[in-house]
């Protein structure tokens, strides 16, 4: 991997140096939930990932193909989120993407304490993981609050952009859903114009409620409790369109 040459969409790796707890909890379930990738990725010349020939092996991954189908979180934060659709779909097989060392130890105590065991973590950027990953593969992804790269020179790093739903869409089952989230005033014209305009993917919205209103299934996170106070979040559910339209 030509690191210097792939363009980041995340922000910083660390934080504050972990907790002994936290670095030992690290060390002994990370190795068991983390997913490797099949080869190493390719960049082009902007800098963006490559697909990749050899793919994820998604029944080995979690034992067996879980029946309730993969989904995928990218940028899960602390891990709130992730693992609460682990418990309460004990019959999916949830991978979340997360590069923050620190939220990936918050995740972990997450999934100790919960005694969850459908979740496995990819530590890096989640483009590598979608080079990865095999055709029709995904039911459900989450792109929850992803940073919104405010100046106008770096809206290239925002995740939500044309080449990278064209990977979801190649990656997501027909009638598979696709939700979005941001509080950033400049970012969701942009998701509405980049993702609800996609022709893979059909909005769900049908009046303004349904993308202003938290739908039941989709938990606040402690960050958006503290953090969002008084913001007004948007709640974007896409499904993706049968093949061939």
């Amino acid at each position: 991997m030509e690191e210097a040459r792939r363009r980041t969409l995340h922000g910083r790796r660390s934080g504050k140096k972990l907790r002994a707890g936290q670095q030992s909890l690290l060390d002994a379930a990370l190795p068991r939930l983390a997913v490797a990738l099949p080869a190493e990725a390719v960049v082009d010349a902007e800098g963006d990932v490559a697909e990749s020939v050899v793919k994820i092996d998604l029944a080995r991954l979690f034992g067996a193909l879980p029946p309730g189908g993969v989904w995928l979180e990218i940028g899960f934060g602390a891990g709130e989120h992730l693992v609460w659709q682990a418990e309460h779909h004990p019959d999916v097989g949830l991978i979340g993407c997360e590069p923050y060392i620190n939220g990936i130890a918050k995740c972990l105590a997450h999934i100790e304490r919960t005694g969850i065991s459908n979740v496995r973590i990819f530590s890096d950027d989640a483009r590598l993981l979608m080079a990865a990953l095999p055709p029709r593969s995904l039911s459900r992804v989450f792109v929850l609050f992803p940073d919104p790269w405010p100046k106008t020179r770096h809206h290239k790093r925002r995740f939500v952009a044309r080449r990278n739903l064209d990977v979801l869409a190649r990656l997501m089952r027909p009638g598979s859903e696709l939700r979005l989230a941001t509080d950033d005033p400049s970012y969701l014209p942009w998701m509405v114009e980049h993702a609800c305009t996609h022709p893979a993917f059909e909005w769900l919205a049908e009046r303004a409620v349904d993308w202003r209103t938290r739908p039941g299934d989709w938990p606040p996170t402690r960050y958006e409790q503290k953090m969002l106070a008084g913001h007004k979040p948007a709640f974007l559910r896409l499904k993706r369109r049968p093949e061939g339209r």
